[in-house]
């Protein structure tokens, strides 16, 4: 949770450091992950998270993969666990969260993560995998504009799955990205959220092509 006036989606959160660990128990995968206050999921891996590590297809093996807002680095490194030999890219704009991610990428003996600010990754890197527990909270407008951002950079056979709990929009969202010209499919449903896998714009235009 965030103090009042601090958010996790903000870039310098004012809310107190309170550090402590976690624990991501995957069949998989067992990680120790650092929080802190300020950031998302610092009581513990939030259900939305944990459901799409559970119920995701495999990530790309090989190739440039991302996590829209990382935070602590759930989503990151897992799937630098499952494909070490890809590169995966864990962007966020709270710093905090970023400091967290690459000292839990390297506690966790994971050399092929690459923590940066959303505007330092590179602009010709072009993306495989994208998974995403969105920042809903920022508001449809600017959600939008970050999802439209993010899925034009896929590659031809890329895909994005992302989960939003289905009281914050998914099923709207699922609707919007179709009309945008990602074809999105739902692959699971648990406790009210909602696991969305969307595929490459080109592909889908070239099909109507």
């Amino acid at each position: 949770m965030s103090a009042p006036g601090s958010h996790y989606f903000d870039e310098e959160p004012t809310t107190e450091s309170a550090p402590r660990d976690v624990q991501l128990l995957l069949p998989d995968a067992q990680l120790t992950l650092r929080t802190d206050r300020g950031v998302f999921g610092y009581d513990r891996v939030d259900a939305g998270t944990k459901l799409l590590l559970l119920r995701a297809p495999v990530p790309a093996t090989s190739g440039d993969l991302l996590d829209i807002g990382c935070g602590t680095g759930a989503i990151a490194l897992t799937m630098a666990t499952r494909s070490p030999g890809a590169t995966v890219w864990a962007i966020d704009v709270n710093e905090r969260a970023r400091e967290l991610c690459r000292g839990n990428a390297e506690r966790n003996g994971l050399s092929n993560v690459r923590v940066c600010a959303p505007e330092d990754v590179p602009g010709d890197v072009a993306f495989r995998s994208i998974w995403s527990n969105p920042a809903i909270r920022i508001g449809k407008p600017a959600l939008h504009a970050m999802l439209l951002q993010w899925l034009a950079r896929l590659t031809d056979d890329g895909t994005a799955v992302l989960v939003v709990h289905k009281h914050l929009g998914s099923d709207s969202l699922q609707a919007w990205l179709h009309q945008q010209g990602y074809p999105t499919e739902r692959l699971a449903s648990s406790s009210g959220y909602r696991i969305l896998r969307s595929g490459s714009r080109r592909v889908d235009l070239d099909t109507q092509s």
